[in-house]
Formats: C-alpha cells, structure tokens, sequence
C-alpha cells in the first residue's frame, strides 16, 4: 500500500518539453529568417549572427562563474537572445556593435536579475535598444538586399525601410507620393531594406506556424499584437491616406510579425492567463502604432513589447482566476 500512496510537490502533470528542446525548435523555427538574411545580405550576415552567438554564450558563461552561478549555457537561452538580437540589426553594423548589444543582453537584461525564469524584459530587445538610443547612426544604416550569397553588404544599395521612407517623406513633403516605390509583395518575400531577420514576412510566417503547431507559444499574444496594430493604422489610413501608410506595409514591413510572433511570446515575459495575453497583445499593437504614427522613430515594436513587459506582474495580477469556490470580496 505505501507504494500506491506518493506525497510529492507539485507538478504532478510533466511534459516531455524541456528548456533546450523548446529553445532548440526555437532557433528552427527561425532558420527560414536566417536563410533569408544571409542570402540577401551575403555572408556579412552569417558572421553578425556568428559572432553575435559566440559573445552572448561568452557573456553568460563568465557572468555566471562570477555570480557563483552553476554554468548553463546548454540549455540554448542564450542561443536563442543571440539570433533574435542578430535578427533585430541591419546588416551593416560593426563588430563591436554586436559584442555590446551581446552584453547589455545578457548581463543586464537577464543575468543580473537571477538568470533565466527571473529577467522581467526580454534580453534580446534590452539589447537592441540600448543600441538604438546609443548608437542611432550605426543601428539605422541600412541595405536593399543584394540576392547574392557572396555579396557584400557594401556592394549593395543603402536605404531606408518602407516605414522610415515613408516616415521621412511626409515630414518633408507633407505627403504621400501616389505611386511608392516598393510593393507589397516586395515585403512579403523579402525585397525590401530592413534588419537581418525582418525583411521577410514569408519567412516568419512559416517559422510562426511551426512554434503555433508545435505549441512552443501561444497564439493570442501575436493575433492582439497584429489585430490592433492593423486596425489602428488602417483606421488612419482610411482617414487620410496621402499622409498615413497603407496598413498591409505597416504589417509585413519593420519588426511587427518577428517581434509578435517571437519575443513579445517569450514565456517568461509575458502573462500566463489568457485575458492578461490578450491585454498584452492589444497593449504592444496600441503602443507600436502611437509610436510609428506619431513617433520620432518609425518602427515601435521593440519598445512597445518592454513597455509592456513591465505591467505583465500587474496584468497576471489583475486577471488571475478566482479559486473554486472562494467568495469574491463586496
């Protein structure tokens, strides 16, 4: 009989998942990205997102024998922050750049919290944006793609993103011109200026429905995020089209489907229940689109997820289930 009657902790329902498995079907989920960006941009890409590994793994080795921490840079965290915030820079940043957006990561957005399970932003946007307010000329130099794999980033094209074109021609001429110079399908196959990671919808769409199938994140966070942002430029879209982006571009273009689909969905920072998803994702597309509108930046999605990183103790808070059978307070 005492074999049948076990006391132990909870959780007494264990998945096979573990963290290097979820974050290994992580980084395959982003290899479509990756593909795309090291074709467009050439090998100068692969080496961003190479050197941008190697410093994020050397970051948080050493920050954990210092914290007198046991090291774990098996468990593919650090991995994966790593690729997001290779996916997140123009393919012409230097060296250097990457080795401090590597830092602030790891040291500062996560390891200086506890680690993994206990960083309240997500590590990869802690470095991205201490980048862009640090170091605005480097983080906006960008490049049209070159569609050859041995290509130089500095052989190719430089430009501005749809939204940055966009955003810089209304403030100079007041309006829209009739005819844009790039198209739709443009930035659904990855044609257009833009970071690494970024530029192709298509990709991150496949990359997104593998995580969604394999139910790694949750599908709320990013239909909120990309539901309100949608409605709420294509509602001033319709009310002054020469001055406001259609809103298709302001979906497929900029950072929105890679920061929805894979860091605003980061499951340490975002909420666990489901009305508190669902705020949260309707927060980052009100946010983003505030920014993108009204803005001096015209892409929003990195701070709006950290913005709203910061209510998600507040929104679990504020939307955590009553338990069976307690009494709500008068």
């Amino acid at each position: 009989m005492k074999d049948l009657l076990v006391l132990s902790s909870s959780p007494h329902i264990k998945s096979p998942e573990t963290i290097p498995t979820i974050m290994f079907q992580v980084c395959l989920a982003l290899l479509p990205a990756i593909f795309v960006g090291v074709y467009s941009f050439g090998v100068r890409a692969a080496w961003i997102i190479l050197l941008a590994v190697v410093s994020t793994l050397a970051f948080e080795a050493a920050s954990q024998k210092l914290m007198g921490r046991s090291i774990s840079i098996r468990d593919g965290s650090a991995c994966v922050t790593a690729i997001l915030l290779a996916l997140n820079l123009p393919p012409t940043v230097p060296w250097w750049l990457v080795v401090i957006g590597a830092f602030f990561a790891i040291v500062i957005g996560k390891q200086i919290y506890g680690g993994l399970g206990h960083n309240p932003f997500n590590p990869a946007l802690v470095g991205r944006v201490v980048l862009l307010i640090s170091f605005p000329a480097q983080m906006t130099l960008w490049a049209f793609p070159s569609h050859t794999i041995f290509a130089r980033v500095t052989d190719t094209l430089s430009g501005a993103t749809p939204l940055g074109w966009a955003k810089t021609h209304v403030m100079t001429h007041g309006t829209l011109p009739d005819t844009l110079p790039f198209h739709i399908s443009q930035a659904f196959l990855g044609q257009t200026g833009g970071c690494i990671g970024e530029i192709s919808a298509l990709a991150l769409l496949i990359g997104a429905a593998f995580l969604i199938w394999r139910k790694i994140i949750p599908w709320l966070i990013p239909l909120a995020f990309i539901g309100t942002t949608f409605l709420i430029t294509g509602a001033f879209w319709v009310a002054n089209p020469q001055h406001y982006l259609n809103p298709v571009y302001h979906v497929l273009s900029g950072g929105l489907l890679l920061g929805a689909f894979f860091m605003a969905t980061d499951m340490v920072t975002n909420p666990v229940t489901t009305l508190g998803m669902l705020i949260f994702g309707i927060g980052c597309g009100v946010l983003t689109s505030v920014i993108r509108l009204f803005g001096g930046y015209p892409e929003g999605v990195s701070f709006a997820i950290l913005l709203m990183n910061a209510t998600t103790p507040l929104l679990d808070r504020w939307t955590r289930p009553r338990v069976f059978g307690e009494v709500k307070k008068k």
